[in-house]
Parts: structure tokens; sequence; C-alpha cells
């Protein structure tokens, strides 16, 4: 491919959001490029993207962030997440024309990609490629690290986990029943329970949405009280379940999916609760912890083989579907990952 010149169809960001994201915050436009990394990038990949992946966290993204973790969108510019793609051409070393990765990538048909800290090479190329936006990508080594780096699950123990048909949840009560955990989920439809307790083996599950008094529902799903909480959700979700955690009860703070469209937060009144029930409540980011990348591999890719792990997508056709599709996850509309074909090959 050389100097070809291709056009580059792209999702561009629009502008600073308030309230709940619209696709018209998202411009489709086409452009072209060069398939040749730049001679001033000696240390960078030109991709040709095939699958990428939306995720909430990309609201945060779409707002004006200070002090954050991550930087904003900038307005005018191609949409920013996970996604898989072939290298077209490379000036970094160790990864050569044809290798498959999975990184942060644009949303358009090929990308530049300057910065490579979390830029990974695909090695198990049987599993089905889209996984690496999921299953084997940020939000699968997002539940492995949760889960058993931050909960420490010991057989028997009782475990709630809020937002769990998502990309995230699905795995974490599969590792959960795994470890011989009790497990329940919450969601937000009826097919999406069904889901849970009938493809995911979640012992129970429920929909919040039906629930008047959510520390009524969690008091009759856990007697007991609950020893582990994978927090996906936050707002009345975290205050209700506060009041239900055992002593000595952990809770990885994964994200705060009810928050993210507010424009002024709720607050959180149990949390008094952490300091008389002793419970270890800890946030995190991924992105600190890729060194477990390979860990996690060894631990997940035969459990796949196996079939003792199963993962469903939602899968949206074209480029031109991917603003849809993001707006989708905060209405509820996608069932398991939501992932955007831009090429198959």
């Amino acid at each position: 491919m050389g100097d070809e010149v291709m056009s580059n169809k792209q999702v561009l960001f629009k502008g600073y959001v308030k309230g709940f994201p619209q696709e018209s915050d998202m411009i489709l436009r086409t452009s072209i490029i060069k398939l040749k990394v730049p001679e001033d990038c000696p240390d960078a990949v030109l991709v040709k993207n095939l699958y990428l992946s939306c995720d909430p966290y990309m609201r945060n993204r779409m707002g004006i962030l200070e002090g954050s973790y991550i930087d904003s969108f900038t307005p005018g510019s191609p949409i920013k997440g996970f996604g898989v793609a072939r290298i077209v051409d490379s000036s970094l070393a160790n990864f050569n024309k044809g290798d498959l990765v999975w990184c942060i990538t644009g949303w358009e048909e090929y990308s530049l990609i300057t910065s490579t800290e979390g830029l990974f090479k695909i090695q198990h190329t049987d599993l089905p490629l889209s996984y690496y936006t999921g299953l084997l990508g940020m939000p699968g080594i997002t539940a492995y690290f949760g889960f058993y780096e931050i909960c420490s699950p010991k057989q028997g123990e009782t475990v709630f986990i809020s937002a769990a048909s998502g990309a995230v949840g699905q795995l974490v009560g599969q590792f959960a029943k795994l470890s011989g955990c009790y497990v329940v989920g919450s969601a937000g439809s009826k097919d999406k329970v069904d889901l849970l307790k009938n493809k995911f083996g979640f012992d129970d599950a429920f929909n919040y949405k039906e629930e008047p008094d959510l520390n009524a529902a969690l008091k009759r799903y856990f007697p007991n009280g609950i020893d582990i909480y994978f927090e996906n959700v936050g707002g009345k979700m975290l205050d209700a379940v506060l009041l239900n955690m055992r002593v000595h009860g952990r809770i990885s703070a994964c994200g705060m999916i009810s928050q993210y469209n507010l424009e002024e937060l709720e607050g959180v009144t149990n949390l008094f609760n952490i300091v008389t029930k002793r419970i270890h409540m800890k946030g995190f980011v991924i992105s600190d912890h890729y060194h477990i990348y390979p860990k996690f591999l060894d631990t997940v890719v035969p459990l796949i083989r196996e079939g003792k792990i199963t993962y469903v997508e939602d899968i949206a056709q074209g480029l031109e579907s991917a603003p849809s599709a993001l707006v989708g996850l905060f209405l509820g509309r996608n069932i398991g990952k939501q992932v955007v074909v831009v090429a198959r090959e």
C-alpha cells in the first residue's frame, strides 16, 4: 500500500455535551489519508480499524474534564475508543505490517497511532477478533482485576453485580460462579434478566426498574447480606447496597453509569456503613494495571476454549452506525457488549 492515498470515513466529536448524548453530537465526515507512517513519527503505527468498542466511560470524555485520568474528546476530531485493527505501516519496533492489535484508536477507517501505551499485539487469532473489544480486551481485564485482585473472593461468599449484563458485568458473574460464590445481578429489562440466569449462570437476577424499594429487593435476594459488590451503577443502587453489605465486605468501584448524564450528581447517604461494617471499597482505572494482562490471558483463554466462559455481543454494522450504538448504551438498548464492525478484514 506504500504511499497509497485512501478515503477515510470518520465520526467526529461535534462539541461538549450536557445531559444525555445525542447522535447529533457526532458528525460523519470523509477525509483522505496516506497509508504510510509520516517520517516525523518514529514510534507510530498506521492501522486499518476492524472493530470499535462502545463503552460507558466514553460519555465522560464528551464533557469538559478537569483532573481526570483521561482527557476530554477534542471537538472537530474523531471520537477515540478501544478497537481492534490491522497494522498497515509501522515505524515501531516489534510491530509489523499485518499484525493484529487492540488499542485506543480513532472512530474512522484508518488511524495513525502515535501513543503506543496500551498497544497490544493479538496472539490468539483463532478466537473471534471482536472479543478483543470485550472479553479479551479492556472490559475483560477490568472484570478480572476488579473481581480477583480487589475483592479476593472466597468460596461460598455472596456477590452482587449491578449493570450485570454489560461488557464487564457478565464476566464478573461468571468469574464469581467459577469461584464457588452465590451470584445475583441487576439489569434493566426482562430479556437481560433472563440472559443473566439462563446464559451466564447467575443464581438469580432482577430488573431494578421494577423494584420501587432497592433496599427491600436486596434484602430479599441477600437475607444474610452481601460479601462482594461489583459497582457499575452508583447513586441509589450504591446507597441501598451499603445498607446490605456484610461486615468486612468488599466493593470494587468500576463505574457509576447512573451519574454520567446528570448535570447535578446524586449524593450517597449511607456511607457511614463503610466505617461500622469495616467495608473495603476501592476504585480503579484499568490502565494502571495492564501489567497483569499476560496473567489474565493465561487464565481466561483456556476457560473460553473449554466452554467455561461465554460472552454475548451486540453487533452494529458499519462506522455510520457508531453514534447510534454509543447513545444506545445510555438508553439500555444493547444486550451484551456493544461492538461496531468497521471492516471484517
